[in-house]
């Protein structure tokens, strides 16, 4: 049975996904809503078999559409989701989730009320480079995970709406939590908004874990040159990954340093071998529509489902709430949560 979707947003990344659902094995994007003519049009000429419309709804009361992928504004998630399941659909949505925990929330009851699929758009997760290392981590591969340190730069897209939090940090804190399997303790965030007024476009993340680990990622629109490189250190081995690099994405460095011995605590660093596993090539976005339809035709749970995009907007969250107070340390659950 082949799987019948729309798509609702023609901007930036729906013809993406338009793209992907239409190479996807049981896949067939069959519409696409947008409020702008110029854009449908556009898409129109590649895809000239979907149906184009300004009109959601039409999409939603289509009994014939089995899955809907939401590529809109984070601050319309909420809303088109939910008609979306109240539809009887399953519903694909762009990261981040939402624009705030409570409406993150609300997406996720309402996808557990109607009983269908839900799947957030944090595409890192089904890189092939970026499973390599979570198989290596797995494995102990590296020992205890000291910390994580992430660089994600470059010169623009300055966006007019969300700061560079928003933009650029789903990406490393989904990928951190996709690695280290556990939800943080705290977060720490400080930035400076040097193009735009009051829209950060440089931030300094940092996250701790209950295991001890620390993750810090440092994203920017304000950098000379492209940067998408995360190094996690552990007790025995390092792992570097460059996603800019198109071979030899993830290298494994057998370094480190022993623990201090003697009366004179003598230092006894190891420099050895550098290993570059080989990493399959395929599309991570093509991967992730497999993984959709798959997990719709199967019953079983994304792996970047609900859960795990509610964990990326309550890190985000807790992010602003720490860079509006001048980069103090804030509990990544407030206690009233907690409680």
């Amino acid at each position: 049975m082949t799987l019948r979707v729309g798509v609702i947003g023609a901007g930036y990344w729906g013809p993406n996904l338009v793209r992907n659902l239409s190479e996807a094995p049981g896949a067939e994007p069959v519409a696409v809503a947008d409020l702008s003519e110029e854009r449908l049009e556009r898409l129109r000429k590649r895809f000239p078999a979907v149906r184009m419309t300004t009109d959601h709804h039409e999409l939603l009361d289509d009994k014939k559409v089995d899955a809907i992928c939401i590529a809109t504004p984070v601050g319309t998630h909420r809303k088109i989701a939910e008609e979306a399941f109240a539809a009887g659909k399953h519903v694909f949505v762009e990261k981040p989730l939402a624009g705030t925990v409570a409406d993150a929330e609300a997406i996720v009851r309402a996808a557990e009320h109607a009983g269908k699929t839900l799947m957030v758009g944090h595409t890192f997760v089904y890189n092939p480079a970026v499973v390599q290392v979570k198989e290596i981590l797995q494995a102990d591969g590296i020992g205890r995970i000291h910390y994580i340190d992430s660089q994600r730069v470059n010169l623009g897209l300055h966006q007019f709406d969300i700061n560079v939090l928003w933009d650029l940090g789903p990406h490393d804190i989904s990928i951190t939590l996709y690695w280290l399997d556990e939800e943080p303790s705290w977060v720490q965030c400080m930035g400076a908004c040097y193009v735009q007024p009051n829209i950060e476009d440089v931030v300094f993340l940092m996250i701790g874990f209950p295991s001890g680990a620390i993750a810090h990622a440092h994203l920017s629109w304000l950098a000379p040159s492209k940067l998408r490189t995360m190094t996690v250190i552990g007790s025995r081995k390092m792992v570097v990954y460059d996603d800019v690099q198109t071979v030899e994405k993830v290298k494994i460095y057998d370094q480190g340093v022993e623990k201090l011995s003697g009366e004179d605590l003598r230092r006894s660093y190891r420099a050895g071998d550098i290993h570059s596993p080989r990493i399959d090539v395929t599309e991570a976005l093509q991967l992730e529509m497999r993984h959709f339809i798959d997990c719709i035709r199967d019953g079983t749970k994304p792996r970047s489902d609900g859960e795990v995009g509610l964990h990326v907007v309550r890190v985000l969250e807790a992010g602003m709430r720490s860079l509006r107070s001048g980069g103090a340390r804030v509990a990544y659950l407030p206690e009233a949560v907690r409680a």
